[in-house]
């Protein structure tokens, strides 16, 4: 009984931290849990760290740095650190601090898009301090994806090196989450971008029946093809969001390229996957195929051709039956993941030694492959969609082990 009144009161102050948080200006909200978790575990410090754009970095964010949307926050590199290691296990975990005592790190998640990481500096911790910090990271997340739409701070603090007016254009066209995880699917997502951006975008939505989603290459660089994506995505999304079936919402998509593209194409792939598993349906616009990984092997998915999104002549895409099994992993990508360095990636080979892996953790593999690859510099960009089918099965997320 006792145990149980000790964490209906555990429960009552998450409540209400997170009631005062809702009170508090968007850009105060972390600032209000650090102070309830000082108050609550005598924490020295309290700082939230973001992951960056490409996420192989995180960057530190605490009361000082917030408030004076300082761009020089420090930022430090996952590779290898106990912030990757809590990233991918999605486990809370400690170590020891030379000063204070003990530094607590949480995953700040929310259904499977990393946001970041809550970390605190406490004296002396236990497995009940351990449990109630990670719950507080768990609201903490809900509490971020709420405010962010108020305020450029979670934006910012992103920003790990100059973003160009291309890719201001490219990022606002991409969905704000990177994951989604249900009991049908889990569905992650990544984006490098070129130097000089070349257009590419992917896109994903969830309604009551049935997942979206759609990949897509502009041609050009910079400014223009960032243009082009804008209508392809804006096209595209509107189509889907009229109620309009799969061909058509491929035929205006295409329409809106040879209406106001100035010429430009567009490669492309729009999927329609049903939740109950009655009908996975997708457009091929000349984009490649994907790569589907069943029972331990890869392959690619062959699909008829049809001519690229705005292509100056009548174009009837056709919307192919897509074959998806309970189990498959299906791997749509942009032709940068495999152009010019990119080629020596052999993305076959990752795709089947990362089998046991969450999908999150896939695409930060292919995608930190190829920009090694490139040296940081790419040609083209990289863009990849790593969807995990269950079935139609609701009895719950499906766990991945962090290794094999």
């Amino acid at each position: 009984m006792h145990k149980e009144a000790a964490m209906t009161h555990d429960r009552l102050k998450l409540d209400d931290v997170l009631a005062a948080a809702e009170r508090a200006a968007p850009v105060e909200s972390i600032d209000v849990v650090a102070a309830n978790l000082q108050e609550r575990f005598g924490a020295v410090a309290v700082s939230f760290l973001f992951v960056d754009m490409v996420g192989r970095l995180v960057v530190r964010i605490n009361e000082e740095t917030a408030s004076q949307q300082d761009r020089g926050a420090e930022q430090i590199s996952l590779i290898g650190s106990v912030y990757e290691q809590v990233l991918r296990t999605q486990q809370p975990t400690h170590v020891p601090d030379e000063e204070y005592g003990q530094r607590v790190i949480a995953p700040v998640t929310n259904r499977g898009d990393t946001i970041g990481l809550l970390e605190l500096t406490l004296p002396r911790i236990t497995e009940d301090v351990l449990e109630q910090i990670g719950q507080a990271a768990h609201a903490l997340a809900y509490i971020i994806v709420t405010d962010r739409r108020f305020t450029d701070l979670y934006l910012w603090s992103q920003r790990t090196t100059r973003v160009s007016l291309a890719a201001e254009i490219q990022h606002q066209l991409l969905p704000s989450a990177t994951c989604c995880e249900a009991a049908q699917f889990v569905l992650a997502a990544g984006m490098v971008s070129a130097d000089t951006i070349g257009g590419d975008t992917y896109d994903y939505t969830l309604d009551y029946g049935t997942l979206h989603l759609s990949i897509t290459d502009a041609m050009g660089h910079d400014v223009g093809s960032a243009l082009l994506a804008t209508l392809l995505v804006n096209a595209s999304r509107g189509a889907r969001r009229a109620g309009c079936d799969l061909a058509e919402q491929a035929r205006r998509t295409h329409r809106a390229l040879l209406d106001h593209g100035q010429g430009g194409l567009a490669t492309g792939q729009l999927l329609r996957i049903a939740l109950d598993g009655s009908k996975m349906q997708l457009v091929n616009a000349g984009h490649p195929w994907p790569l589907r990984l069943r029972d331990g092997e890869v392959e690619e998915v062959p699909l008829d051709i049809d001519p690229p999104f705005g292509f100056p002549f009548t174009v009837d895409h056709r919307v192919q039956n897509l074959d998806l099994r309970p189990g498959d992993r299906l791997v749509l990508y942009t032709d940068g993941m495999r152009e010019r360095q990119a080629e020596k990636v052999d993305l076959i080979a990752l795709i089947r030694d990362t089998n046991a892996q969450h999908p999150r953790e896939v695409v930060r593999t292919l995608t930190g492959a190829v920009t090694d690859a490139c040296q940081g510099h790419l040609a083209d960009d990289a863009g990849i969609l790593c969807l995990d089918w269950h079935g139609p099965s609701r009895d719950g997320y499906r766990t991945y082990p962090a290794d094999k």
